[in-house]
């Protein structure tokens, strides 16, 4: 975790949290911190509750029990201390926008009308460019970018409301191992500039395990939550999905074999391609 001034401050909570639609149970009786500066990696199979969870914390989805709690207040929808990146998905053919005009969508995309240019939105838009490397195409369609480059875009409009809270949903999802490395490089550089609070769910922990202070890895309805080394072993996980798991490690990257799908709402094959690490050594 940072020790930057402000780093140890409280900035999210979740109480004896659950949620779940209808008779189904993603996860209950959770317990969460999270602090300023701190990077939590939110690990598990597909229909576990991952990106549910960030919805949450959102307000987008209200849960079954319990209670989440941003700066001491109850989690509501639209709160601009707290910023989203999606997972990476490619523009459209033909769509119109820029790579500066969806970064200054986080600017002032929330306000009623169309914008007006200025000097200050302008200089904002250019310094948010700058922050992720995005200035060489701040004028190119978002269509004529791959998906690196679209996330750097993504990054900085996360950014532009100067959140205390970054939310990102599986954002090296299809990305090659350059981009996925670039992409993980800059929001750590954000959260040690910042100090913020990061909720990061991703399939493979690989690629930013080394910038990871804890983990909540949630399975079978249950969760762990710790550092790498305290969840990601054999015995944690075995014990989280009820049935033998194995975890190997190898130069400095980790792999988790033997996942059963319990999930019926996983297609077929979710199981081996959804825990941290199942895609490495390929």
């Amino acid at each position: 975790m940072s020790s930057q001034n402000g780093a140890d401050q409280l900035l999210l909570t979740l109480d004896r949290a659950a949620l779940g639609f209808g008779s189904r149970t993603l996860w209950e009786d959770l317990d969460l911190a999270v602090h300023g500066g701190e990077l939590i990696a939110v690990l598990g199979a597909n229909g576990s509750g991952k990106s549910s969870l960030l919805k949450v914390v959102l307000g987008q989805l209200r849960l079954r029990s319990g209670t989440a709690k941003f700066l001491g207040s109850p989690v509501r929808r639209g709160d601009r201390r707290i910023g989203y990146i999606p997972q990476q998905r490619l523009s459209e053919d033909g769509l119109p926008l820029r790579g500066r005009d969806l970064v200054a969508l986080g600017v002032d995309g929330h306000r009623w009308g169309i914008p007006f240019p200025s000097h200050r939105r302008r200089e904002r838009v250019n310094q948010l460019l700058s922050s992720v490397g995005a200035e060489a195409y701040a004028t190119a369609r978002l269509s004529s970018l791959s998906g690196g480059e679209q996330q750097r875009l993504r990054i900085a409009q996360a950014l532009a409301a100067e959140p205390r809270l970054l939310l990102c949903d599986e954002p090296l999802l299809s990305l090659d191992l350059p981009h996925q490395r670039l992409v993980s490089d800059l929001v750590d550089d954000a959260r040690r500039r910042l100090n913020l609070g990061v909720l990061f769910v991703t399939h493979d922990i690989n690629p930013i395990l080394d910038k990871v202070d804890r983990v909540l890895y949630i399975a079978n309805h249950r969760f762990r939550i710790g550092t790498p080394d305290e969840v990601l072993t054999t015995q944690v996980l075995s014990d989280l999905f009820d049935a033998p798991v194995e975890v190997i490690r190898h130069n400095g990257r980790i792999l988790v074999v033997g996942v059963p799908d319990l999930d019926p709402y996983h297609h077929p094959g979710d199981a081996a391609a959804a825990v941290a690490g199942e895609q490495v050594l390929r």
